[in-house]
């Protein structure tokens, strides 16, 4: 017996349910449903799900109008939680499986420790180093497949390539809600603080893929996910851990291989930005699952130039991402 084994990560933009919110959730439901039922998988990792508050508790009530009248609806479920056992009301990691869920586990900087810095271009000047810390945690889960088989996957979302507020280095042009660089070296320093929270949890993920190999060195795993750099960008290559970066042969089994690389090179864009497709979501699979490896597919036919379209920011209903999906095919036995 082989068991069909599709694996999908989907930015779903900022989705939420909030009074007077455009598009509504209605209209966004409209189109991504049906998204959603092309992507037919077995696995499903999403991103930028926001929660919405209901007196104290808080829900993930965008997801549950989004999914209802799906398959997803009856799927198993993880999502990261704050330290008080709610969900984050932005940004929440979710994994919905066919499969049954052993474990779950969630990251953020337990295996990593933010770096001290000092800001050289902060008016008023910091008085000493700072903690640099990443606001996203990483989710991870344990699947139980047939034939007594595990497989683990880890659904991340690295920080933005936007540069980080940093203090007395932007102006507010009058009359809007726009701000301008005081100076182009604090816009670089800002840059700067943004790319060490993104390899910093780039590194964070590395350590857990590792832990992972440390307890099987031949896991199925997939670390999928919206990582805001492409294939060759340090984050992905940190991650991946490629022979010809680290010099080891020995460390071959544990490398990740981006799925993506089957696809056409013309089609391998899961966003579109400034007229050119880019490659940010990505499915990366170990060597032991790759094994079982058929074929990715990217979404991507209805993307649309948000960047130059809406320079204000409404939105359009969709998600500014496209869903990328790896299918395999495992032996039971």
């Amino acid at each position: 017996m082989v068991t069909r084994l599709r694996i999908a990560t989907f930015n779903l933009e900022n989705l939420d349910d909030q009074p007077r919110q455009k598009p509504t959730l209605d209209q966004r439901k409209a189109l991504m449903q049906p998204q959603l039922r092309r992507i037919d998988a077995d696995v499903l990792c999403l991103q930028e799900v926001h929660g919405q508050d209901e007196g104290n508790q808080r829900r993930l009530r965008a997801l549950d109008g989004l999914l209802v009248d799906t398959p997803y609806a009856a799927f198993n479920r993880a999502v990261t939680k704050t330290a008080g056992g709610k969900v984050f009301r932005e940004r929440n990691l979710v994994v919905l499986s066919r499969f049954p869920i052993l474990n779950t586990q969630q990251l953020n900087q337990d295996l990593v420790p933010g770096p001290q810095y000092r800001r050289v271009t902060a008016d008023p000047p910091d008085n000493a180093a700072q903690a640099i810390e990443w606001e996203r945690p990483i989710l991870s889960v344990e699947l139980e497949l047939p034939g007594n088989r595990r497989l683990h996957i880890v659904n991340v979302h690295l920080k933005s390539k936007n540069p980080v507020d940093i203090p007395g280095q932007q102006i507010k042009l009058p009359g809007t809600n726009f701000s301008v660089w005081k100076s182009a070296s604090g816009h670089a320093e800002a840059s700067f603080i943004s790319s060490m929270k993104r390899v910093g949890q780039a590194l964070e993920v590395r350590r857990l893929v590792d832990n992972i190999f440390d307890a099987d060195s031949h896991a199925l795993l997939a670390v999928c996910g919206d990582y805001n750099a492409d294939a060759n960008e340090v984050p992905l290559e940190a991650i991946r851990g490629d022979v010809e970066d680290t010099g080891n042969p020995d460390l071959a089994t544990r490398v990740l291989v981006p799925c993506e690389r089957s696809v056409p090179e013309p089609a391998r864009f899961s966003l579109y930005h400034r007229g050119r497709g880019e490659m940010l979501d990505h499915i990366l699979a170990s060597r032991s699952l790759l094994a079982g490896y058929r074929g990715t597919e990217i979404h991507n036919e209805l993307l649309h130039d948000e960047s130059v379209a809406f320079a204000s920011d409404p939105k359009f209903p969709e998600s500014d991402h496209a869903p990328v999906i790896a299918t395999f095919e495992l032996p039971d036995a």
